[in-house]
């Protein structure tokens, strides 16, 4: 795979890369190049404005975006793009993020966001994968064979349980 980057990770701040590294560690597994940014739609709004109209016309495919407390991160980037955006809702002390993926569910029509689980960087980067893979058959076999082993796990463990 080239080196230009399809995937761009957006997240409001520095300490979420801890979350994000699940992101970042299955896109790094599947040889999709990325992008870390931090962007933030109340303390750099027009930043992040540039950032969300200029990612299409920088060959970027995808964007997955990180917000706790509401869904503003991802959808205000999905106001500027009509790049697929998926949202990683964030663990916060407020109802453990309940809060965010409410408000990530509820986008209005026209600004949709796919939506995973709370802090689920890693399924956030597996639907990217699954979204590049539409038109790349390397990504899209890479994606069969994590199926496979996936279910192959899932055997080993009911092998496992004996009553």
């Amino acid at each position: 795979m080239n080196n230009k980057v399809l995937v761009s990770i957006a997240m409001p701040n520095e300490k979420d890369l801890e979350v994000m590294l699940e992101a970042v560690k299955m896109l790094e597994s599947f040889g999709i190049p990325f992008e870390v940014v931090v962007a933030s739609a109340h303390r750099s709004p027009e930043e992040m404005i540039r950032y969300a109209k200029g990612v299409k016309e920088r060959g970027i495919e995808v964007i997955i975006a990180a917000a706790s407390g509401a869904a503003h991160l991802p959808g205000m980037i999905a106001a500027f793009t009509t790049l697929p955006v998926i949202a990683v809702p964030l663990k916060s002390s407020f109802l453990d993020g309940l809060d965010s993926v409410l408000s990530m569910l509820q986008m209005p029509v026209g600004v949709p966001i796919a939506t995973v689980s709370i802090n689920g960087g890693r399924n956030a980067a597996i639907l990217a994968c699954q979204i590049i893979g539409l038109h790349n058959d390397n990504i899209s076999h890479q994606i069969d064979e994590l199926k496979i082993s996936l279910s192959e796990e899932v055997a080993k463990q009911a092998a496992n349980v004996k009553l």
